[in-house]
């Protein structure tokens, strides 16, 4: 049985996220053979090729990096082959062929930002905030064929506050993450853990969390306030929720709310035009703190309400 630091791992991620991931791992004295990440792809107003977070650590890290097109490739998989990896680990990347998942003798493991079997999906963050949860995590588990689904290894239990959004949220896990990994990878190197099956975890309400559309970032003004701000906070800051203020579409970072018995009609938005822009919901006033105009800055409501003028 190989140490820790024996094991030859293949990293496989694009985003910060998983950045932190493999970070955590170098520090530790993994032994990380090649990194994989997402191909460049154009970005920004002029096109230019974008490399992924990931590819930008590896190469200041002098790492072997591959960015294959397809994962069924043939160089591809001969190139796997070559490397004869003990163990892949997969932190925020994309769907994997068992080709690929099932080639190391130690497996493939994941890294996902909800506590399994809860929040299966490609916006566990978003959508843990959305629904109100006071509580989400992580965990490592074994990749298996479908989605989100393998043996757990361990879990990390995070608590939700009021103040947080979905980036604030994503940066929480993403450290948790990151830290349970090498617990997971060191532990798997002594065979000291006990893989649990998901199907034996009572779950009374499975949710999942698919990805996100613009339909799911519209504000409906006849839902509560709390299910609107937490919207607002599960899409802060990005993809962000977005309603429309005097015929222009506005997206909306931060927001508070009063509860309070109105006969307003729902929907309709008032403002002093100096400290505040609420808007009538079902049960209340939902307040805007944050937002940006189509074309604009992203400000403050107090600098927003300085050039507001509603035709």
């Amino acid at each position: 049985m190989k140490s820790f630091q024996e094991l030859r791992i293949i990293f496989l991620g694009t985003p910060d996220f998983a950045v932190a991931s493999l970070k955590a791992l170098l520090e530790a004295g993994a032994t990380i053979i090649a990194v994989i990440t997402a191909p460049d792809k154009p970005a920004g107003r002029g096109m230019h090729l974008h490399e992924s977070a990931v590819k930008q650590f590896a190469i200041a890290n002098n790492l072997y990096l591959l960015q294959p097109e397809k994962l069924k490739a043939p160089d591809f998989i001969s190139e796997l082959h070559r490397l004869n990896a003990d163990l892949q680990i997969v932190v925020a990347f994309r769907m994997m062929p068992e080709i690929v998942w099932n080639m190391p003798p130690m497996g493939t493991i994941n890294v996902h930002a909800s506590l399994l079997p809860m929040y299966r999906g490609a916006a566990p963050i978003n959508w843990a905030i959305i629904n109100g949860e006071k509580q989400t995590g992580v965990t490592t588990f074994r990749l298996k064929h479908e989605i989100d689904t393998g043996d757990i290894l361990l879990q990390e239990t995070i608590d939700i506050v009021p103040e947080d959004t979905a980036g604030t949220l994503h940066d929480k896990l993403m450290n948790a993450g990151a830290k349970l990994l090498v617990t997971t990878v060191k532990a798997c190197a002594t065979d000291s853990l006990k893989e649990i099956p998901q199907k034996d975890i009572p779950v009374v309400d499975l949710r999942i969390a698919p990805k996100i559309f613009k339909t799911h970032c519209e504000i409906n003004w006849h839902k509560t306030c709390t299910e609107i701000n937490n919207q607002i906070r599960g899409l802060s800051p990005y993809p962000t929720a977005f309603t429309l203020l005097a015929g222009k579409q506005i997206k909306v970072f931060k927001s508070h709310f009063v509860l309070e018995n109105h006969k307003k009609e729902i929907g309709l938005f008032e403002t002093d035009h100096q400290h505040y822009l609420r808007f009538a919901t079902n049960d209340g006033w939902l307040y805007i703190d944050e937002l940006q105009q189509e074309g604009k800055k992203k400000l403050d409501i107090v600098t927003f309400l300085r050039g507001f003028r509603a035709s």
